[in-house]
């Protein structure tokens, strides 16, 4: 990979539409394009594999934590606490964390140590700050419950729940940038490694749960996640100290009012975006417990999600490797490069979604009966699983087109498709189609797909649409070294005193 280009050597062209695609192709796609190819696919699975395996321990712990272990009471306590946590505190720091995918991206790519180290640490004391109106939230959940209807009883184990998984917030806080930060430079393996060793120590840890109930529950969670936290603390330190000269690169204290506003332009976005798809998958379930035949669509629902997070462990390991791939290349000034890692990482992901709904299709028979005896409930769960193996072809690559944009450092794309695609059409028409058409919960998955559909038609276009040398020559100014060289030589030759006698002497 060859080093990026002056700043000064690739001046931005002045129209802001995007050259035809055929040419576009023509300069970027050489004649061994298969090779490239190839060796693109190569290259984006070895960040996607260990991706892949840890995103399946972190959805393993929850199902070792939960399983069979504890009364109906607290068992609905847990579940109503862990979704509160999810979607007022654990959504929204995953959500700020995103922002350092392009920032933390293209400063790899462009050789650029120094944004690294100063984003790390602005997004961890920004992670910090956010869990103040978080905690206050967490503190008066009681109240919050049964304003909305809840049983007391219910929401005071809850909250019960929710004091003892306090500490996770802080060490999310921690978590969220550091595995952001290893994978955004393509280090996938010690993440894979830190999840798969903190698994293995969660049964054990699960004794604390059998001690102490719900409450040994919460201190589980958070104690296997310290683990993870220390494992990747020690990766960070011992890498930086092998590479010997980068803890001098500057950045770990550096951090200027432009550095803050630029990466808030990016948090408010990125969060956006993590927060209305976790929140309108959990007003589905809301809206489910609403139909006639609520507790059994209610069961139906929350097997087949049990499928669908199954999957969204895949699909989530090839945004981020989308996100990486993309933001990687054009910190590095190779605009045909990132051109072709997403629509690699684009057709991976179609691939991907329509292999997901064949095995979702394939197991619709047996995966109801894994977790219910109720025939009605199995019958459910094999019926909506073929309209969620539909939604699944979609999400894939709708997945993937929000790690592409992000990569380009332009989440807005991907908050505007969610906020049309999720608030705009699919909540209305999941309403209109499941209680004033009366078509129960299967209308509510088809009015979630058409919002689906709508918000991947949006992201697609702008894919398509994307003029990838300029998103490089952008990416040099957002990222590069030599453009912050020049930034600091000017500050330091403007910066002068004044003699006694009225003569500048420059500094």
């Amino acid at each position: 990979m060859s080093p990026p280009s002056k700043f000064e050597e690739s001046p931005i062209r002045k129209t802001s539409q995007p050259p035809p695609i055929s040419s576009l192709t023509t300069r970027i796609w050489p004649a061994n394009l298969m090779q490239m190819i190839l060796q693109e696919i190569k290259t984006q699975g070895g960040i996607t594999l260990p991706l892949l395996a840890m995103n399946l321990t972190w959805f393993s712990k929850t199902a070792i934590t939960f399983a069979g272990r504890l009364g109906e009471l607290q068992l609905v306590s847990g579940t109503l606490g862990f979704t509160f946590a999810n979607v007022t505190g654990f959504s929204d720091l995953n959500g700020l964390s995103a922002a350092m995918e392009p920032l933390c991206g293209q400063a790899h790519g462009a050789k650029n140590f120094m944004l690294l180290h100063k984003t790390l640490l602005m997004v961890i004391f920004l992670l910090l700050l956010a869990t103040l109106p978080i905690s206050f939230l967490w503190l008066n959940v009681e109240k919050i419950l049964i304003d909305c209807g809840q049983q007391e009883v219910v929401s005071r184990v809850a909250k019960n729940y929710l004091f003892y998984l306090f500490p996770d917030l802080i060490i999310t806080c921690l978590l969220c940038p550091l595995k952001v930060y290893l994978s955004s430079q393509s280090v996938t393996v010690p993440i894979m490694f830190s999840s798969a060793l903190g698994l293995a120590f969660r049964i054990p840890i699960n004794i604390l749960a059998k001690a102490k109930g719900l409450e040994g529950v919460s201190m589980a969670i958070w104690i296997n996640d310290l683990m993870v936290v220390i494992l990747l603390v020690s990766y960070v330190l011992m890498m930086e100290n092998r590479k010997g000269g980068n803890w001098k690169e500057g950045g770990w204290l550096d951090q200027g009012v432009h550095d803050w506003l630029r990466l808030l332009k990016l948090c408010a976005p990125c969060c956006l975006t993590t927060c209305l798809e976790w929140w309108c998958w959990e007003i589905l379930i809301l809206l489910t417990g609403r139909l006639p035949n609520a507790k059994q669509a209610v069961g139906v629902i929350a097997i087949v999600l049990n499928f669908d997070y199954l999957l969204f462990s895949v699909m989530l390991s090839l945004a981020t490797c989308a996100s990486t791939r993309v933001s990687n290349e054009l910190g590095a000034n190779q605009a045909g490069r990132a051109h072709q890692s997403a629509y690699v990482s684009l057709g991976a992901s179609t691939i991907s979604g329509c292999i997901g709904a064949l095995v979702m299709i394939g197991v619709r028979g047996v995966w109801g009966s894994v977790f219910s005896h109720d025939q009605g409930i199995i019958k459910g769960v094999k019926k909506m699983m073929l309209l969620m193996a539909l939604i699944e072809v979609v999400n894939f690559p709708l997945a993937v087109c929000g790690g592409v944009v992000r990569g380009t450092a332009r989440p807005w794309l991907g908050m505007y498709a969610n906020l049309g695609g999720f608030c705009l059409l699919a909540l209305p028409m999941a309403v209109l189609l499941a209680f004033k058409a009366a078509l129960g919960l299967g209308g509510l998955l088809v009015g979630f797909l058409i919002g689906l559909v709508a918000c991947l038609m949006l992201v697609v276009v702008s894919v398509v649409r994307t003029d990838w040398e300029v998103e490089a020559e952008k990416a040099q100014k957002l990222a590069s070294c030599d453009v912050q060289e020049v930034d600091v030589e000017e500050r330091v030759n403007h910066r002068t005193t004044e003699t006694a006698d009225g003569a500048e002497v420059r500094e």
